[in-house]
């Protein structure tokens, strides 16, 4: 029998414990196949060409990511295999085989198994690209006729990308069995990530741990100005590091402690599980604290894209309060404008307020101010909320636009000077009441006596704004508006109009797409992850069951044992990703201003039912694998 068709009945034989690794990566693959067809197709061209440019970045982007989690997933996968093969590969030097022969049909074998990943992730990739495309653009709300749009150059990307992460650990692998001795071949399925830890040891990760976790959540709620993105940054990085000692010093420690009360061990047969589960939580603690990790960025990653989507929505409605919008020096130009914009149009409601415009020259800075009770009374006129106190003369109120992400989570108490005195910014509101008036100027609330007060220091202008009832009929007017439309010493007078169907920032209607699209490649790989290392741990098992089973524990007994070790195995990255995860949420309702509980809470339920799902099939596989005869003999 050659190499070859050795190679080849070692997969058949063995495609039950492949076939986790060829689905996950091939998932993964077409996932990447179809966002490089993006990139390459013109499927996004209707978004016009600046909303195509910061797609492409944005995929491109979400495609370094997603191709850094490709190479060290792939890795992680292949590693866990070869430790699992490295037994029974080592059973052939007894045959008379060399390293260098052992470590080609490792080679050979695993190439096999690379080539159908790579076969089956891009022939579904090919195969649902307009399926993927109609899908994004669903979710996107973005209604065009979509055709078959593929590029092969994206084909061709994805192959050398996947082969070069591929054959550089298949290389490894082949380096790493040449160099093994007969006896680290053998007992290489007992080598794992476990080494003995002392308990002060474990005092010192779970305090360390509880510390770094405990900080990096206070710096992620923690309200400031521009070093918001700074603490944002170091949170990230501390709750990495305190999961990671979390998982390897906190948890065992506390299940050591647990085990030491006899009254909790000896009860409802927790010695069978209970001991084996800390062992677990030594043995596998980086493959825990690395799929917490993985959910948590799942979790934040489709927060962020619904924060990105519900202030791309709220963007669209502040440009659109208005129709129309003129800025006048004329103070009588509202009859005007209402009669040229009726002669083809019904007026919703239409409001008028007067502004101070402010130049200093010896800053250069510019700004508007507009009085509390001509906005009290804008805000009733136009049905906008206005619930501002009454403000005193040292006080105001910022009026700013909304921002896609803002660094500014404290806007209370700070100091603002114009006209040379200091006014205490008591909050800021970002409410529509001058439309997009509010984005393009710095925009002030004072109290009536104080803008009296400044009148004679700035230009007294006149803001008019109209809402139609159809605004889609807007180009109707624009004739007649622009009648009224000057710019000599006499009268001054400018239009603005909204387009309701123009828009820069369409692209964050693609980006909430992508962001979904990651938070389930995420998900799906941690599931992936713990399922291949329940199923690579329940071949060392074999040996211990079997003494179980010849003491006289049932299987009844033992399948019991083993579903609340692996329930554990599941629950513990859960709940501390659900605690973490609600931390990173709370700190992007802090930069985007908005409420994402609804979102935490249905992504918490999602990545639930399918730790469940595969908590159901490791609890199936893992007591095949290690009682392959349980059933029949002592059930």
């Amino acid at each position: 029998m050659s190499m070859f068709q050795l190679a080849l009945q070692n997969v058949k034989s063995s495609m039950k414990n492949y076939l986790t690794l060829i689905l996950s990566l091939a998932f993964t693959i077409l996932v990447f196949l179809n966002f490089q067809n993006i990139v390459f197709s013109d499927v996004l061209a209707v978004l016009g060409r600046h909303n195509q440019e910061y797609t492409n970045i944005l995929v491109e982007t979400i495609s370094v990511v997603l191709g850094c989690f490709m190479f060290f997933f792939t890795g992680y996968a292949t590693n866990v295999f070869l430790t699992r093969r490295k037994k029974e590969i080592g059973i052939y030097i007894f045959m008379g085989l060399g390293n260098e022969k052992i470590g080609r049909l490792y080679m050979i074998e695993m190439t096999l198994v690379g080539l159908a990943t790579l076969f089956a992730g891009t022939g579904s990739g090919i195969l649902f690209t307009q399926l993927f495309q109609m899908i994004l653009l669903s979710i996107s709300d973005i209604s065009v006729d979509i055709g078959f749009h593929f590029s092969w150059q994206s084909l061709l990307i994805t192959c050398a990308f996947f082969l070069t992460i591929y054959l550089f650990y298949v290389c490894k692998g082949y380096v790493n069995i040449v160099r093994s001795s007969v006896l680290s071949l053998v007992s290489a399925s007992r080598q794992n990530e476990y080494v003995h830890t002392r308990c002060g040891i474990l005092v010192f990760k779970a305090v360390l741990g509880a510390g770094l976790t405990g900080a990096g959540y206070y710096l992620a709620i923690r309200k400031g100005g521009q070093e918001v993105m700074a603490n944002v940054l170091m949170a990230t990085i501390l709750v990495i590091c305190g999961v990671y000692f979390l998982f390897g010093g906190f948890l065992p420690l506390c299940f050591q402690g647990l085990a030491a009360k006899k009254t909790f061990l000896y009860r409802r047969q927790r010695c069978l599980w209970v001991s084996q589960l800390i062992f677990r939580m030594k043995k596998n603690y980086r493959t825990y604290a690395m799929v917490c990790v993985l959910m948590i960025c799942s979790v934040t990653a489709l927060s962020t894209s619904f924060a990105m989507k519900l202030r791309y929505d709220n963007i669209t409605h502040f440009r659109n309060t208005y129709t129309y919008q003129l800025l006048s020096d004329q103070p009588d130009l509202d009859k005007k404008a209402e009669k040229a914009i009726e002669a083809q149009n019904d007026i919703s409601f239409h409001t008028k307020i007067r502004m101070l415009s402010i130049m200093e020259a010896e800053s250069e800075n510019s700004y508007a101010l507009v009085p509390y009770s001509g906005l009290k009374q804008l805000a009733e006129d136009a049905g906008l909320e206005f619930d501002a106190d009454t403000l005193q003369d040292d006080e105001t109120v910022k009026l700013e636009h909304l921002y896609l992400l803002s660094l500014l989570t404290d806007r209370t108490d700070i100091t603002v000077t114009m006209h040379g005195k200091d006014y205490r910014q008591v909050t800021a509101v970002n409410v529509p009441y001058l439309g997009y008036l509010q984005e393009s100027m710095t925009f002030y609330l004072v109290s009536d006596r104080e803008f009296e007060r400044l009148t004679p220091s700035g230009t007294t202008l006149y803001i008019y704004s109209y809402r139609i009832k159809d605004i889609y009929n807007f180009r109707a007017s624009l004739k007649e508006l622009d009648t009224l439309v000057s710019d000599t010493p006499q009268n001054y007078t400018g239009r603005i109009v909204s387009d309701p169907q123009s828009s820069d920032i369409e692209w964050i209607r693609i980006f909430y797409s992508l962001g979904i699209f990651m938070f389930l490649v995420f998900v799906m790989a941690g599931g992936c992850i713990l399922l291949m290392k329940i199923i690579n741990d329940a071949y060392e098992e074999q040996a211990r069951y079997s003494v179980l089973q010849k003491m006289g524990f049932d299987y009844k007994t033992l399948k019991k044992s083993v579903s609340m070790e692996l329930s554990m195995a599941y629950l513990l990255p859960f709940l501390i990703m659900i605690v973490s995860s609600y931390f990173s949420v709370h700190a992007l309702e802090n930069m985007m201003y908005t409420s994402l509980l609804s979102v935490w809470l249905v992504s918490i339920g999602v990545i639930f039912v399918l730790f469940f799902f595969c908590y159901r099939i490791s609890v199936r596989i893992y007591l095949g694998n290690a009682m392959p005869y349980g059933r029949r003999l002592y059930g």
